[in-house]
């Protein structure tokens, strides 16, 4: 770490180091020889999606940031809240009159719906921990269940029944009357139905953790240690807070009146609540926020298919307190400008490489490479192209690339493999050539004329001026109309490419084809 690096980082405004700079606040001396702890929390009711994802991503952004301003050591936990009670049977798994069977009992005790797991819990948990192995974060996993089982969570649990009054006076006034007549802290596990029990209970022997309940008409007393009881997860969080010695979580906005809640809580316990911040939700195409249950909006294998791991991390890195949809029509913008400001990077001074994204994509450790063409150019030339496979991708990149290889060029390699996918799968089915209309077809004659007049040797500019010149001189009401037209009667899409690098790019003879094509309409 060199100082000039550490003066920059106190001073940038990027997102990630503010963040940081509340825990040097937090710690100015350091943890007292511990390390700085991050978490960050997971429910696996469903299966995880790219929110989940997103929020450890972030996390790490913000741990990242403060190893740049301190040498005091860090953890990262991945928590799973792996003991709640399951609700509802999500939409997107199978087997749901199966999971319907095991309402109310804790996530860890239920069976794998897909049958691949000891558990719908584990079955999950694993998803999880592939999608964050996959990225390679620096994290630790930890489970609701062992924690409350192995006896971690005892002590914690012994002095949420000291402070049981203090608990209430907190939670009671948020809720409606209904509820308050039947809330309690402590959510006992039957031992009848191994259901989590949401009712009254009462304190028999905070030392020992004693409680009383009613369950199926009988009065039993029973111990809340060794995973007997869980709590309500406002409770929970405050005490996992205060048990662990958690000093940073971040949270969605959807929950900032839980993070207030948990935080009083959490200085009822005698401890101190974490320092974090409220990042707005992922939404669907259709603006509602992204479910588990609901199984709407990007899974995370989804936007892998589509695009690269740093396009999902550039996409989430980007103003994380506005609210962005989340659908497959993001995924190639998030690629091309993931690239411009990797591009950009290198010839930046330091104050400005500390706000660029890809700094904190890579941790500053940005790996080699260039893309010699755009992720949309390389959309609209498979497009064209029908069902190509990747070498005849090539073939026509050697018209626009000198010297190009999947060699030279491995990570366009990489693109022209997503681009022939999503291409497949969602642009091809769109694509509608129409028929040019009135001053279109003179304009299409023309430059298909100029076109065969240009010598071997011309450039992608020389062709952008001739399509720049026919656009000002043959008719049209703006340049706009111009390259609509090309767009729609050439490539059958409202929107394209600079036509100088496409017609470059694929080649000039292929696109007099397509300009016969369109005139033959």
């Amino acid at each position: 770490m060199t100082d000039e690096l550490r003066t920059a980082a106190f001073e940038s405004k990027a997102w990630p180091y503010e963040e940081a700079r509340k825990l040097l606040k937090r710690y100015p001396n350091g943890k007292s020889g511990d390390p700085v702890l991050f978490e960050t929390g997971y429910g696996p009711s469903g299966l995880p999606h790219i929110g989940t994802f997103n929020e450890v991503l972030r996390t790490t952004m913000v741990r990242n940031a403060f190893h740049a301003l301190s040498d005091t050591p860090t953890r990262l936990i991945a928590f799973s809240d792996d003991m709640d009670g399951l609700r509802k049977v999500p939409d997107n798994v199978p087997n749901g009159d199966m999971l319907r069977e095991h309402l109310g009992k804790p996530l860890t005790q239920i069976p794998d719906p897909f049958g691949t797991h000891s558990s719908f819990a584990a079955h999950n948990n694993a998803i999880l921990r592939e999608f964050l192995d996959r990225y390679g974060f620096d994290y630790e996993f930890a489970s609701s269940t062992e924690y409350y089982t192995g006896g971690r969570f005892d002590e914690a649990l012994k002095g949420v029944l000291r402070h049981f009054q203090g608990i209430q006076d907190v939670m009671l006034p948020t809720l409606r009357a209904e509820r308050r007549a039947t809330y309690s802290p402590v959510l006992p596990i039957s031992p009848t139905s191994g259901i989590v029990l949401q009712v009254p209970i009462e304190v028999i022997d905070a030392e020992t953790g004693l409680i009383a309940f009613e369950d199926e008409g009988q009065r039993i007393e029973q111990s809340v240690l060794g995973g007997k009881a869980k709590l309500q997860w406002k409770v929970d969080w405050a005490m996992r807070w205060v048990a662990l010695g958690v000093d940073y979580e971040m949270a969605g906005k959807d929950l900032i009146d839980s993070v207030t809640q948990s935080s009083k809580i959490a200085r009822v316990l005698g401890g101190r609540p974490p320092e974090g911040f409220n990042y707005e939700m992922f939404l669907d195409e259709n603006g509602e926020k992204i479910s588990k249950s609901k199984g709407n909006g990007l899974s995370l294998e989804q936007w892998l298919t589509y695009g690269p791991e740093e396009s999902l991390a550039f996409y989430a890195y980007r103003e994380p307190k506005k609210a962005k949809s989340l659908h497959m029509g993001v995924i190639p913008r998030a690629v091309d400008e993931y690239w411009q400001f990797r591009g950009n990077y290198a010839d930046q001074d330091l104050k400005q490489k500390l706000g660029n994204p890809v700094h904190h994509i890579h941790d500053g450790k940005l790996p080699t490479g260039e893309l010699p063409v755009t992720f949309g150019l390389l959309l609209n030339l498979v497009g064209v192209m029908g069902d190509a496979s990747k070498e005849q991708v090539w073939g026509y990149l050697a018209n626009y690339v000198p010297d190009a290889s999947a060699e030279k060029y491995p990570e366009l390699d990489r693109l022209i493999g997503y681009a022939l996918a999503y291409s497949r799968d969602f642009v091809a089915p769109t694509l509608k050539r129409r028929a040019p209309e009135g001053v279109e077809v003179a304009a299409l004659e023309r430059l298909d004329a100029e076109l065969a007049a240009l010598p071997a040797e011309a450039s992608a500019e020389d062709i952008q001026n001739i399509v720049y010149e026919i656009g000002k001189t043959g008719g049209f009401e703006t340049l706009r109309d111009w390259f609509k037209a090309l767009y729609e009667t050439l490539l059958g899409s409202e929107q394209g490419p600079r036509m100088g690098s496409f017609i470059a790019l694929y080649g000039v003879e292929n696109s007099r084809k397509l300009i016969a094509e369109a005139l033959a309409r």
